[in-house]
């Protein structure tokens, strides 16, 4: 029995309350981990000396500096990944696809690695020291529109999804050839790339990503409805007035942008797309009213936690995220292949 609409208004911001407290509990642990602990009325006492400019206490450019753009980059990348993996399972009815598999984690993988080899080292080259960040981000980007062009040709999701399968086999071959092709400084460089690390993060990085993972963040909810639509089949949604070919275009474009500004700066980071929604809709559902809020609130909560475990549990050298996330999705990805059907996601 359906619930009436005020309950579940009242339901979803209870759910949405309660992973916000948890958010903030969160990032204020991390923020109090490190090589120096500091205590949450340190942090606290930090933020609020900055906001209203009073003078700076010794352990506040630990906080200002060093932990706080860390923690709001885990956040932002993590909420980017978590909705970006709700709307790709939604579009395309199957809880086991996530956004890499339509090639922007492997466009983006390309893109990075050709200017780390190519380009004369991490960073260097011609496109100065945010090369291997901007040509993350084109190839992210490039490889998706790619995937599409040739998805098109026939209106279905598996089309685009085997042009995915077949364009990240392609990219994966040309990081091959870029990886044989990489001196021993390069290979460093490149393994600690694609394993992923928020170790780079400082407030211009982060000033420098946050407007398109926002933007996709804001645009994406606003099509909740029509994701649920799309629960029900592509001609069921066209019936109820929907354009899907317009909006699987709009979809795709959204997830690929925040998806290849949060790969273009962490590098990548596995099963955060995969395992976040899917278990946001095992606890409340797949009503995208809540589920694309509720994933990114999500995938915010395990990215910077996912972080504080890679930067404290070998301290002082940092484990990169993509091994703390793969340890937590690896296994996930196997009971949830066990269990459910492939054939598309319960509406």
């Amino acid at each position: 029995m359906a619930l009436p609409a005020a309950s579940r208004r009242a339901g979803h911001r209870v759910v949405l309350g309660s992973l916000c407290v948890t958010l903030l509990i969160v990032a204020t642990f991390a923020m109090t981990c490190g090589a120096m602990h500091l205590s949450a009325e340190d942090v606290f006492g930090a933020l609020l000396r900055r906001m209203g400019g009073k003078p700076a206490q010794a352990d506040d450019a630990i906080v200002l500096t060093l932990r706080l753009p860390r923690v709001l980059m885990a956040a932002l990348v993590g909420a980017a990944l978590a909705c970006s993996g709700a709307v790709m399972q939604g579009m395309f009815r199957n809880p086991l696809v996530e956004p890499g598999l339509i090639g922007v984690s492997s466009g983006s993988a390309l893109g990075a690695i050709g200017v780390i080899v190519l380009g004369g080292g991490f960073g260097a080259g011609l496109l100065g020291s945010f090369g291997v960040t901007i040509a993350a981000f084109a190839g992210g980007l490039l490889t998706t529109a790619l995937v599409y062009a040739i998805g098109r040709r026939r209106p279905d999701a598996a089309t685009l999804l085997l042009a995915g399968v077949a364009i990240n086999a392609i990219s994966m071959a040309g990081i091959g050839v870029l990886t044989y092709m990489a001196s021993e400084r390069q290979l460093r460089d490149l393994s600690l790339w694609t394993l992923g690390s928020l170790g780079g993060t400082d407030w211009i990085r982060l000033v420098a990503v946050a407007p398109w993972i926002l933007l996709s963040l804001l645009w994406l909810p606003i099509h909740a409805r029509a994701l649920n639509a799309l629960l029900l089949g592509e001609r069921e949604a066209s019936l109820l007035g929907y354009h899907t070919e317009r909006l699987q275009r709009l979809l795709i474009a959204l997830t690929a942008l925040a998806t290849s500004a949060a790969v273009a700066t962490c590098g990548v980071i596995s099963f955060v797309g995969l395992l976040v929604p899917h278990a946001i809709r095992m606890m409340w559902g797949p009503d995208h009213r809540l589920l694309l809020p509720a994933s990114a609130l999500g995938g915010a909560i395990l990215l910077i936690g996912a972080d504080t475990v890679a930067r404290t549990v070998v301290a002082p050298a940092e484990l990169p995220i993509g091994i703390i996330t793969a340890l937590l999705g690896g296994p996930f990805f196997l009971w949830l292949l066990m269990r459910t059907r492939t054939s598309g996601v319960r509406a």
